[in-house]
């Protein structure tokens, strides 16, 4: 015997006695039982005849040859349920279901810079398949919480309400609930630009296809493209493949994370990922439980926000900011409520200020940065508190000063509102194209209030 390796395939008996001789054995997995689709019903595949787990990828033969890819999404009395990753044009009963046992990992590296994939990490842009020199899974792997480092320090965001008042940490995981039509992709395109982070790294799940081209080339633009990576599963996309958008884009994030790098995270949508969640779970199902949405979704959710933050100390972090969309500008919607409670803070864009005119939209009360306490100095805290205090003063009696039924001299706190106003307003203004670090934000905040922050 010229060689103790053998790798070919044999009986069990032989390769038993293969072992006991010493013989080293490298076991031949079997070849994947083929199945048979049996029934299509919506969006879900039922196959009998073959074995897969959850989160398998499957290959079915279409009519004519060609093939569909299909994931495994449940289980039941012998039978597999599938839904389609992309078109399933042409498929028939009794086609072949071929399982595809350790599928979903996506390519990752820096190659990604600078290119727009899909939920499948496909490219979208023309530029051929990136060459990346790593791999990891979709779904990630959950760091202990103990492991991770503190929110310690703030990440400058070029917006001047955010970095002054609702100051964001590196790590840190924010909302920005808005209707539609108030500007919110306008200040994610805002924060991708002007951000002090070393990747950036965009999500669009589930909004309209024309919004992707409109974002990538005007709002987020050539120059800051190059050290972005953007992954675009439009409305029109498959929902499996809208929820692995949401997927990509975070496994992406999570490797410069582990790379060192401070990473800055959109997403938009959230609200569209949870859609995406229930439209699968009903389909195999499960019985819905808040205003339609099963409890699958509000499982997914904390999977999928928990995967950002900071590292391990001395590593990177993600900081992430999810769009919420709220129905009729209310923030009692189920996914609205459900997001509030597992974010680090919300930043609530207001129908109300941007029909005055006044961009970005942020209404600063209803705001708030749960971290921003323990990464601002004690001074800085004073003066954003003196800001709210007299922003919510002015708007709690403007409805009598627009009348002119407030009388000066009645109150001195709505009187030093008043003189504040017009300051107030440029303020919170801020012009698409104009970037405001976040020294320049304090200084400006600090001029507001010269007697300093005793109040």
């Amino acid at each position: 015997m010229t060689s103790r390796d053998h790798a070919t395939p044999r009986p069990a008996l032989w390769t038993e006695h293969l072992r006991r001789m010493g013989a080293r054995v490298r076991e031949t997995p079997p070849p994947p039982v083929q199945g048979t689709l049996t029934r299509m019903v919506g969006l879900t595949l039922e196959a009998v005849g073959c074995q897969a787990s959850i989160g398998d990828h499957c290959q079915l033969t279409a009519r004519g040859g060609g093939t569909i890819e299909a994931e495994v999404v449940g289980f039941a009395a012998g039978r597999l349920f599938l839904m389609p990753t992309g078109d399933s044009h042409g498929l028939g009963p009794e086609a072949r279901v071929i399982p595809r046992p350790g599928a979903g990992t996506i390519p990752v590296g820096a190659a990604l810079l600078g290119r727009i994939i899909d939920g499948a990490a496909q490219p979208l842009d023309g530029l051929g398949t990136p060459e990346c020199d790593a791999r990891v899974r979709l779904t990630g792997a959950p760091i202990n919480p103990l492991a991770r480092a503190p929110i310690s320090a703030p990440l400058d965001v070029g917006i001047r309400s955010i970095n002054a008042l609702l100051t964001v940490g590196r790590g840190q995981r924010i909302g920005l609930f808005a209707g539609s039509g108030v500007g919110k992709s306008v200040l994610m395109g805002m924060m991708a630009r002007y951000t002090s982070a070393d990747v950036i790294v965009v999500g669009l799940i589930g909004e309209r296809g024309r919004e992707v081209k409109e974002f990538v080339e005007r709002i987020l633009g050539p120059k800051d493209r190059t050290r972005a990576v953007v992954v675009a599963a439009p409305a029109d996309s498959p929902p499996l493949m809208r929820l692995h958008g949401a997927w990509v884009a975070t496994a992406v994030a999570e490797y410069f994370r582990d790379q060192g790098l401070n990473v800055l995270l959109l997403m938009d949508s959230l609200t569209r990922v949870a859609q995406a969640q229930r439209e699968i779970g009903l389909a195999i199902g499960e019985a819905p439980a808040t205003k339609g949405y099963p409890p699958s979704v509000f499982a997914r959710l904390p999977q999928l926000v928990e995967r950002a933050g900071n590292g391990p100390p001395g590593g990177g972090s993600i900081t992430a900011f999810y769009t919420v969309l709220t129905e009729s500008d209310s923030l009692e919607d189920p996914i609205a409520d459900a997001a509030r409670a597992i974010l680090d803070g919300h930043v609530v864009l207001s129908r109300r200020v941007a029909e005055t005119g006044r961009y970005p939209a942020i209404d600063v009360t209803a705001s708030i940065s749960r971290a921003m306490h323990e990464i601002a100095p004690a001074a800085h805290l004073g003066l954003a508190r003196q800001f709210r205090r007299a922003l919510a003063t002015y708007e709690d009696s403007h409805e009598l000063i627009n009348l002119g039924a407030y009388q000066r001299g009645s109150d001195a706190r709505v009187d030093a509102s008043i003189a504040l106003w017009p300051a107030i307003q440029q303020f919170l203004q801020q012009d698409m194209g104009e970037r405001v670090d976040l020294a320049a934000s304090l200084r400006a905040l600090g001029a507001l209030f010269p007697e300093g922050s005793a109040a």
